[in-house]
């Protein structure tokens, strides 16, 4: 799958770091490493525009959170007990994640950094792992104009920043009228970064937001809006006058609820659109299930307004090409990168989806349908990153899996113990009886509870026309 669309028994040369060349019957050196992906689809590598990677340390705990639970957990009560190694340890926990997924390229939404100390172990866990990845500096314990402007901050880009395919600001507008966000955006300007943001979410950032920074002048090309689930027609008209992104968390948005994923408006307005995956404590972490995702919520409101109106779609106005797009080529240009193409001088980052076992996997008869609709992380056979294979026959090469395994689960031990145990039973979901439910009530996890417990509602649940 190259910029043109699909070549059928093509072949990929790679030299270095880059593709030297793509076509039929290329001839391979006498020193080449031959790779048969008959049967398959070498698609570009996959790139993930916004991921909380320091989370994926408790995967899958917030399976059942509302957005509210979700910031509960992390804002209010617990995101304080993550010392530097529990960061280390949940970011290499998702760095590999990602490349076994086919996810070459990944901005780590990192607002875990309370401390210069725990950027650094972010940084220290991420070049660990022979994937691209951008930081994104945040701190969720801190002002944006005060961390921003920190010695710390500025000490770790000049260290540091080398080290990965950029950094970026990450950070909210709250829609203050002082707007005090305003000197976080002079730092990003001053020190030539990119900002992400999460926007447009329900109950958090709204309009108000958006118009400081459009009347303050840095709504730019480098800026992405994440979720960007509830502006209104004004605020995505100055998205797409600006050049902005956004990437959408379909799974995100669709369960926790930051709004319905916007999509359909984002086409509407011609904004650029990217993937992303939002937390391991929440969801899939990878990029075939937020493509599935993303794909349902658009076609399924479509059909509904539909049906709405007593009329039935003839076709799809969304194709599943433009998905697969979105989690690679729309990716790369969300981050400023050369990435998520297959073509000759680009960067060899190449993932190979193929599974001569699973049944699912043949006949390939459309790629792009294939990779949205069949494929999943298990049918990922081979992962190229800068010429280097890190991946082949479904298994991770030079990977010391125990070792991260090791400190995941010494990390999780942490955490269980300062979160306290109650609390914890609580936000897993299956809290003792009668306990206020954390995740809808102390039936459990799976939704079933013992004997004699009774369900509670969350403390988030909504009444009424909400």
């Amino acid at each position: 799958m190259d910029r043109a669309g699909v070549l059928d028994g093509a072949d990929v040369l790679v030299v270095g770091e880059r593709v030297a060349a793509v076509g039929r019957f290329l001839e391979a050196p006498p020193e080449a490493v031959e790779v048969d992906a008959r049967g398959g689809i070498l698609m570009p590598g996959m790139v993930d525009t916004h991921r909380h990677m320091w989370q994926a340390l408790l995967r899958g705990l917030g399976a059942d959170w509302t957005l509210g639970q979700y910031f509960t957990f992390f804002y209010l009560d617990h995101g304080a007990v993550f010392r530097p190694e529990d960061i280390h340890a949940g970011n290499t926990l998702a760095a590999l994640e990602a490349l076994d997924a086919g996810v070459t390229t990944t901005l780590d939404w990192s607002h875990g950094l309370r401390t210069p100390e725990h950027a650094d172990a972010a940084a220290d866990a991420l070049g660990a792992v022979p994937g691209r990845f951008v930081l994104g500096y945040g701190n969720l314990a801190g002002a944006p104009w005060e961390w921003a402007r920190s010695s710390g901050f500025r000490s770790f880009v000049e260290r540091r920043a080398g080290e990965f395919e950029g950094v970026q600001l990450a950070f909210d507008v709250t829609g203050e009228p002082g707007f005090p966000e305003r000197a976080a955006f002079e730092v990003a300007r001053e020190l030539g970064l990119r900002v992400t943001t999460h926007a447009g979410v329900r109950g958090a950032t709204n309009d108000d937001g958006m118009r400081l920074m459009w009347e303050h002048g840095f709504m730019t090309p480098s800026v992405t809006y994440v979720h960007a689930a509830t502006l209104s027609a004004e605020a995505y008209r100055w998205i797409a006058s600006s050049g902005g992104h956004v990437s959408v968390s379909a799974e995100s948005e669709l369960n926790a609820g930051q709004g319905y994923p916007p999509t359909w408006l984002l086409r509407r307005y011609g904004i650029p659109v990217s993937l992303s995956v939002d937390s391991g404590a929440w969801f899939s972490g990878d990029l075939f299930a937020a493509m599935r995702a993303t794909v349902s919520a658009d076609r399924g409101r479509a059909h509904l307004e539909a049906h709405r109106e007593g009329e039935t779609l003839a076709r799809n106005a969304l194709g599943v090409r433009e998905v697969v797009h979105w989690a690679t080529v729309g990716g790369g240009r969300a981050l400023g990168l050369d990435v998520g193409v297959v073509a000759a001088g680009a960067p060899a980052d190449l993932v190979l989806v193929k599974n001569d076992r699973s049944p699912a996997m043949f006949p390939v008869l459309n790629p792009y349908g294939h990779l949205v609709f069949q494929a999943q992380r298990g049918d990922v056979h081979t992962v190229v990153v800068k010429g280097r294979v890190v991946k082949y026959e479904h298994r991770m090469l030079n990977v010391d899996i125990e070792a991260a395994r090791a400190a995941v689960l010494a990390s999780v031990e942490h955490v269980r113990a300062a979160v306290g145990e109650d609390a914890w039973r609580e936000a897993g979901g299956w809290g003792s009886a009668g306990s206020r439910g954390g995740a809808g009530g102390s039936g459990g996890a799976g939704g079933s509870g013992s004997a004699g417990e009774r369900r509670v509602e969350s403390p988030y649940t909504y009444r009424g026309d909400v």
